[in-house]
């Protein structure tokens, strides 16, 4: 049979996620990996876990953590995410949060909520792979958003027709893949920029917990609560995740917005998977209420020195020519290499000569450009393996400038 002539116009913009297939490699023993931006198993709160699922299925909870559940999502872990997100200056109420698999899933979510064929979408320059991988199922159009400038609001609709201008995507904090964080002001932009065309804003807040120095910044949604008054007059959608601080396998995440978005969202979870694992998430309460910020402080600490790690190794063996960032947290550090330097081919390279493994930065960009660019991530290497892969990784890039 011919799939091909029966398969949906969207399957012609969706790939294998680069990265998905990068962390393969992480099962060659003599490759160093700076690919996958995941976080190292050996911080997991293994024994919390064990115990509270041990806990769930042996106490008079059994039935329920084995049993279909309500799509919105176990009411106590949804509850403590009230607490949290409280802390962050959102205050809301159990009905302004729903569970998902993940925020992957949110973000499909809200790309099937809101995304009609030739609508445009507002994304970074570069962005999150898996954000452009979920909205592509959707058939949009991308503009470069550009929060940091002045740009003027009405430009970003130019050429919208016969869609219009839906959504902006960010990460705000420690972005992935750059590393960096938007400030304050740029937060304010954002939120007018979206004012001005009448559009959503997702907040993607997967590493906003990875703090590791400099001052905290208030979330985009707590910055429009501060503005109109209350969650359920605000625009921004605020994307969270356990993933990056308690354990990404037992996929939990969740979503703080108004109700009505909130509401939309569960027609689409009914349809979906019906709802998130129950003892997933009843596990993930019981650890985040017993120890999340021991657990996040644990955490910051170690890739806060394997950060410091890898900035110091580029200092000492990147050469002149090579600029990255300096993320004050999350995962990764991005470089720019000269523009005559394609990362595609240093990367086969890389893996042939180096052993050292790392993501190209054009899948980042939703127009394929950023040729030179290139992701490193260091929260899964220790000190010492940093210290030898940067120094062969600029060996490398050295012979190629």
């Amino acid at each position: 049979m011919d799939w091909q002539q029966i398969l949906a116009t969207r399957t012609q913009r969706m790939s294998a996620s680069e990265i998905r297939e990068l962390l393969k490699l992480l099962d060659q023993p003599d490759i160093i990996s700076f690919a996958g931006g995941i976080p190292d198993p050996d911080l997991f709160p293994a024994q919390a876990f064990s115990d509270a699922m041990s806990g769930a299925l042996s106490g008079p909870k059994a039935g329920e953590a084995l049993q279909y559940s309500v799509s919105e999502g176990y009411a106590p872990l949804r509850d403590w995410i009230v607490g949290e997100m409280g802390r962050l200056g959102v205050p809301c109420v159990r009905d302004n949060i729903l569970i998902t698999s993940g925020s992957q899933q949110a973000l499909d979510y809200l790309g099937k909520l809101m995304l009609s064929p030739g609508d445009t979408a507002l994304v970074g320059w570069p962005t999150y792979l898996g954000a452009l991988g979920a909205f592509n199922a959707y058939e949009p159009r991308y503009v470069r958003f550009d929060p940091d400038t002045n740009r003027p609001p009405e430009s970003y609709a130019e050429g919208a027709e016969p869609g219009r201008v839906k959504f902006a995507y960010l990460s705000v904090d420690f972005a992935n893949p750059t590393g960096r964080t938007l400030d304050a002001a740029a937060r304010e932009r954002l939120l007018d920029t979206a004012e001005a065309l009448d559009i959503a804003v997702i907040e993607d807040a997967a590493y906003q917990s990875l703090r590791y120095d400099g001052e905290a910044l208030a979330p985009v949604l707590a910055r429009e609560i501060a503005r109109r008054g209350e969650i359920d007059a605000c625009r921004t959608i605020y994307c969270g995740s356990f993933s990056k601080t308690l354990a990404p396998g037992l996929r939990v995440g969740w979503v703080c917005a108004a109700r009505e978005v909130i509401d939309r969202l569960v027609l689409l979870k009914q349809a979906g998977d019906l709802h998130s694992a129950t003892l997933n998430q009843m596990a993930i309460a019981e650890v985040a209420g017993a120890e999340f910020d021991a657990h996040v402080e644990k955490i910051r600490s170690a890739y806060c020195s394997r950060r410091d790690a890898m900035l110091a190794a580029l200092d000492a063996h990147m050469p002149e020519g090579v600029s990255w960032t300096r993320p004050e947290g999350g995962m990764f550090i991005w470089l720019t290499l000269p523009a005559h330097v394609a990362t595609v081919a240093l990367l086969e390279r890389s893996l042939e000569t180096e052993r050292v493994a790392f993501v190209p930065g054009h899948a980042f960009y939703a127009d394929g450009s950023g040729q030179n660019t290139l992701r490193l991530s260091f929260s899964r290497t220790d000190a010492d393996t940093i210290a030898e892969g940067i120094t062969r990784l600029g060996r490398l890039i050295a012979a190629a400038i």
